[in-house]
């Protein structure tokens, strides 16, 4: 099989595979015991109100209706209307939300798979000696700790303690929103808080930035490093062990260049492979790390909207985070076809 024809192979499957989300979803939302209407206005019935409410957001169609409105309002980026005074475009919403997601996902992905890795080969290096029984007993202290806890440990510590780091919000109050890039009266901003005070080219904007970036990544990032420090132990314990790296040694090639050079790329593509796996428990865990450190992302969002009984929101935001994952499982696929050409025999 060639590499073309894996890729093609593997973006047909991802096809049903997000279409059966998108339908789980749909009937999850709709099974679920309550009127959505009724939850909204609570004790406050007005009858006349009410109806309206769901001829405005399409909840008096027959089910059949509903669901292909759903599919063709998704074709067309429209996740559909809030139930929130002013029934505005959950869309709209969602992606205002998701860059402070993803960018907490980005950084602390980051953190996990540089300090797994890292303290995963020393471990292995340092096979059955106090070294790696520590290395190893902080993986698992790490995996098993609430992430809700270690971040009020952090906030605790290194924010109110010892007033080094912000303990909450993704910018402070009196700093301006980063703006991008301005080319030609057009304004290109990824909403992504380091990246575009980067492009703005405003060093102080970018350091608050990263300050504020600092806490929740790092939360988040130490509770996912235990799985990486696990697998690339067990890993390199296998590669260390081959002829190729024995026969490196033989060489006198320095033991940095043997370990990182030689053995490392070898036991990187499981590594590789639990990145995408992992993304899924990154994102459910931001939910708590964004509500720990009241981080406006997408999973605050979704706390808020269920707090309102927002039922549309809540589908939306859940459907954008199927697909995201989604497509990073699709991009770790292709990397691994593209990295050991085995899997494609």
């Amino acid at each position: 099989m060639t590499l073309r024809t894996y890729i093609i192979s593997r973006i047909l499957l991802t096809i049903p595979m997000i279409f059966i989300l998108l339908t789980m979803v749909f009937i999850v939302v709709r099974v679920l015991p309550g009127d959505p209407v009724l939850l909204h206005f609570e004790k406050a019935e007005n009858p006349e109100a009410m109806e309206e409410m769901r001829r405005e957001l399409g909840l008096d169609k027959p089910l059949w209706i509903q669901y292909f409105d759903y599919l063709s309002g998704l074709l067309r980026g429209d996740l559909g209307k809030s139930m929130a005074p002013g029934f505005y475009p959950v869309a709209q919403q969602i992606f205002s939300a998701f860059p402070a997601t993803l960018e907490l996902a980005i950084f602390s992905m980051i953190i996990a798979v540089l300090i797994g890795i890292f303290l995963g080969v020393e471990a292995a290096k340092a096979y059955n000696k106090p070294k790696d029984h520590a290395i190893r007993i902080f993986g698992i202290v790490t995996y098993a700790i609430p992430v809700f806890f270690l971040g009020m440990i952090f906030q605790i510590t290194l924010g109110v303690g010892l007033h080094l780091l912000p303990v909450g919000l993704r910018k402070s109050p009196t700093m301006d929103v980063p703006v991008g890039l301005n080319i030609g009266g057009i304004n290109l901003s990824t909403g992504l808080y380091t990246v575009d005070s980067l492009l703005e080219g405003n060093i102080y904007k970018f350091v608050e930035s990263l300050r504020y970036l600092v806490l929740p990544s790092l939360t988040l990032g130490l509770v996912l490093s235990g799985v990486f420090i696990r697998l690339t132990r067990s890993n390199m314990l296998e590669t260390l062990r081959l002829d190729f790296v024995t026969a490196a040694k033989a060489r006198g090639l320095k033991e940095r260049v043997v370990t990182y050079g030689y053995a490392l790329r070898n036991a990187f593509l499981p590594v590789l492979t639990m990145m995408g796996l992992q993304f899924a428990t990154l994102l459910g865990g931001a939910i708590l790390t964004e509500t720990t450190f009241s981080w406006p992302g997408l999973g605050r969002y979704i706390v808020d909207r269920i707090n309102f009984r927002d039922y549309t929101a809540i589908q939306g935001a859940i459907v954008v985070f199927g697909i995201f994952v989604s497509i990073v499982s699709l991009v770790v696929d292709l990397l691994y076809a593209y990295l050991d050409p085995r899997i494609r025999l």
